[in-house]
Formats: structure tokens, sequence, C-alpha cells
């Protein structure tokens, strides 16, 4: 679904809550003959604007027919059709088998129910009777009548039994209740969060100013100050971290442009194409077509560990190793929903410590002493798993007046 789909279905939901007061989503998909989820998706994206609307989850039980079940809701239950495939003289027993559809469990069935009676003592072999002069499929009706949503007429017993014979199934189906929220308008705005040059012109080091729900009940107007984020490096020069040179926005500027250097091997690509494509070396690829242009594509990163990698192998360049520790500060940016904790765009802080004999305790000890100057001290580790980093850690903090809080820093 397009975006300007998406922006006029959410703009058709905010029309039928102004004129209804409240709706439900699922009544709401069956009026538009429109897919429910499409429905969520538009009241998920009407939430992120705040408090336009209001969404309470609603979670209901109902029985469905499975594919055997609708199959037995269109041409009759196994047993009733095992019934009427015996003729009036009868027939034998392999002869239901091999001509009636799920036959083994509709001759127990029928024989159970004394529809049909088996005559051993028959001329030229046993041979199946209808026992009964007539029938009525009582579990055709049935699962007719849930298709039609009318359930209450089944009672417990026989949605137990059809369970178990697995024509129907208990499914749970989430819809929400809609209200107006204390912002609603008929007007989507998106907020802005996204940084422009024209931004930093005009507002200087204060960018952004958002209100946010930091607390239940508490709301306070945060303003995000480039400016502060130096107060930092007295932390790290203290230390005797050097700042790491974090802007890289030229590679092998100095040499010529036809340098053997700046070229990427063609059959270096090919492979790279057909892994992406078909797949290889025990991967089974993304089975998708890789195209060259989109490789060439500028990507925003999403992780400044670059410049520590970069570092290091400057380190390991030298002749003689020597103890260093690196730390750099710089914007990362994620595919993110701003809210109160996430952005789309921020700070990562990354340092080395490279020496001989470290352990893990080194390294909680330079954390402790980090958040120490940043007036943290009540600090917790707990060990954790993530597949990037081994060990792993994270970091818990108790707040003065408030409970627990998490620090996430591996």
């Amino acid at each position: 679904m397009s975006d300007n789909m998406a922006e006029t279905l959410a703009e058709v939901v905010l029309q039928h809550v102004d004129k209804k007061g409240h709706i439900n989503s699922l009544e709401l998909a069956t009026e538009l003959k429109e897919d429910h989820q499409k429905i969520v998706g538009a009241i998920k994206s009407l939430q992120s604007f705040g408090e336009l609307i209001k969404a309470e989850q609603i979670v209901n039980k109902r029985w469905e027919l499975t594919d055997e079940g609708r199959d037995v809701a269109t041409n009759g239950s196994h047993e009733a059709r095992v019934y009427y495939a015996i003729p009036d003289a009868g027939t034998s027993q392999a002869q239901i088998m091999k001509t009636v559809p799920n036959a083994k469990i509709g001759f127990s069935k029928a024989m159970q129910a004394g529809w049909i009676v088996m005559d051993k003592k028959a001329e030229g072999g046993p041979k199946v009777n209808k026992k009964a002069d007539k029938i009525e499929d009582v579990i055709q009706k049935n699962l007719v009548k849930l298709q039609q949503d009318q359930t209450d007429s089944l009672t417990d017993e026989q949605k137990a039994e059809y369970k178990k014979r697995k024509l129907i199934t208990e499914v749970k189906i989430t819809s929400y209740e809609i209200t107006k929220g204390d912002n609603f308008s008929l007007t989507i705005e998106k907020p802005e969060v996204d940084l422009t040059p024209e931004m930093l012109q005009r507002f200087g080091a204060k960018i952004c100013k958002q209100k946010f729900d930091t607390m239940p009940g508490e709301k306070k107007e945060h303003v995000y100050d480039a400016a502060s984020l130096p107060d930092l490096l007295p932390i790290y020069y203290k230390r005797l971290f050097p700042y790491g040179p974090y802007f890289k926005w030229l590679n092998y500027g100095g040499e010529p442009q036809v340098s053997d250097i700046k070229r990427v091997p063609p059959d270096y690509l090919q492979r790279v194409k057909r892994v992406h494509a078909e797949g290889g070396y025990g991967s089974q690829g993304y089975k998708v077509e890789w195209k060259t242009e989109e490789a060439e594509k500028n990507i925003l990163r999403t992780h400044t560990t670059a410049v520590s990698a970069r570092m290091l192998y400057k380190l390991a360049q030298q002749e003689t190793f020597t103890p260093v520790k690196y730390f750099s500060i710089d914007r990362v940016f994620r595919n993110e929903t701003t809210d109160a904790t996430h952005l789309a765009e921020f700070h990562q802080i990354e340092g080395v410590v490279a020496d001989y004999g470290l352990t893990l305790g080194n390294l909680m000890g330079i954390i402790e002493e980090f958040f120490k100057k940043l007036n943290i001290t009540k600090l917790r580790f707990k060990p954790t798993y993530n597949p990037y980093t081994e060990p792993s850690m994270e970091l818990f903090s108790a707040h003065e007046g408030k409970n627990t809080i998490s620090i996430h820093f591996y």
C-alpha cells in the first residue's frame, strides 16, 4: 500500500470518528469493504501523531471453519457422503473406499450413527447396505450456520466434536474501539523529525524542541542542545583518550581517478551479485535482483564502529605496539519512529582500549568512571547476550526518587 493510500485511509478513519463519535475497526472494515489489517495500519499511523485518537484494543474469540470444514459445508459430511454413495442394492466396502473422499472416517461415523449396516452373509461376499430410509446431515447444516456467524445455535458439545474432527478452529480476533483524542483533528500534521541545513542556519545549536511524556502523568519540555555534547569530552580527556578523527568525507582523494586502487574487480561484483540473488557459500541469498545503481547509492550509517576499525588498523601499521585508548562521539541514523525514547538521529559514543592483559574488569572500571563523572554512581552490571559483542553487559542504575532505570551499554 502506497503512502498516499495509507494517508487517505487514515483520513477516512478520522472522518468516521468525527461523524459517529466512536467506531470499531472490524465494523469499519466491513462497511468500507476493506482489509481489516489495512484499517489497523491506518489506526497505528494515526497513533504516531500523538493524541489525535484513542484506541482501545479488544480481543474476541470466534469459531472459523477449516479447509476441511468448508468442504463439508459445501458437499456434506463424510458420513452423509458415504450414505448417499450406497445404491439400494448395496455395494462392497472396497468400492466405497475407492470412490468416496475421506471414506474411512465417513464409514465409521455412518456405522456409529446407524445409517448403514454391513451384511457379512450376503451372496457374493460382504455388502454394505443402507439401514436408515433417510438421514439429516446436521453437521453440514451447523457448519453452514457457523459460516453465517450463527455460532449461538451450536451447543458446546457440538463445537467440541467439530473441533476434535478438525472441522472448525477457534481464532482470536483483535479489533480496536476508536474515539476522539485530546488533540483530535481532521487534519494530519506531520512533526518535523528530519535535521536539515536550513534548520541549523535558522535555529543554531538549539535544533529540536519537542514535548515528550517522560513519565506517566508528568509532562516536561526538553530542549535538545547539540552544543551540550562537548561537555562529555573532558571526561575522556582526563582518562587520556585521544579524540578519534570521525569525519571521513573523502577516501583516497589524492589518487588519480584512473588508479587501480579505486577499481572494484569485475569478477568480485559478479560474485556479490550471484550470491545476493542465488546464494552461495552456505547462504540461500535474498532471491531478489542485485542492482549496481542501488549499490552505488550513499547510505546513512547506523553505527560508528568504522571509526574504531580505522584507528585499530592505523595502530597495526606501527612497527612497535603502543597501548592506546581511543574514543569518538558522532552522529548515527536509524529508521526509528520518533517518541519519548527514540530519535531517528542521535549521537553514539564509542571507545577502544588496546593493551596487554586487559580483562572484563578493566572495561567495567572504565564504564564506572565514565558514569561517575555524570553523577551516576549506583551501577549494577548484568551479563547479557548480543550477537555482535561478546562478552556483553547491560547496566542498571537507581534514579533518586524514581525506579531502577536501564542503561544500554554493550
